[in-house]
């Protein structure tokens, strides 16, 4: 898991532009949103903020820095999983989402686990076993 420290995520009361802004410099496609309080919200990724700029700010950007993401709809949500779950439940999330967030037991947003660590553990799992075979 990357722990929230090393993950750039969203305040839910960001305007559009300023979640644009940071998507771009990072070069990420969806970004999970959480509350001043550090609750899971949702993700937002690149489709919601470009149908939200095409059907509520009509492409101008002087409405998105006044365009809350509270309002921008979401094409799906995205969950998340508890701290305590077990791989097969992450690895049925991850079939959708190329990253899952991760909260504790009060919805608190704690990091995500990306696609490329599953597949990473699951490698490693694998080889681990050809491995004990062979001994």
């Amino acid at each position: 898991m990357t722990p929230k420290s090393q993950v750039v995520y969203l305040y839910n009361d960001f305007t559009l532009r300023q979640a644009m802004e940071k998507m771009e410099f990072h070069h990420y496609a969806s970004v999970p949103v959480i509350d001043r309080d550090g609750a899971y919200v949702d993700i937002l990724t690149e489709g919601d903020v470009l149908w939200s700029l095409k059907n509520n700010c009509g492409f101008d950007l002087k409405l998105a820095e006044q365009t809350p993401l509270g309002e921008v709809r979401r094409h799906s949500r995205k969950e998340a999983i508890g701290a305590d779950s077990d791989i097969e439940d992450l690895m049925n999330l991850a079939i959708n989402q190329n990253f899952v967030p991760v909260i504790d037991d009060t919805n608190v947003f704690i990091g995500i686990v990306t696609r490329k660590d599953i597949l990473q553990y699951c490698f490693d799992k694998l080889k681990k076993q050809e491995n004990d075979k062979q001994e």
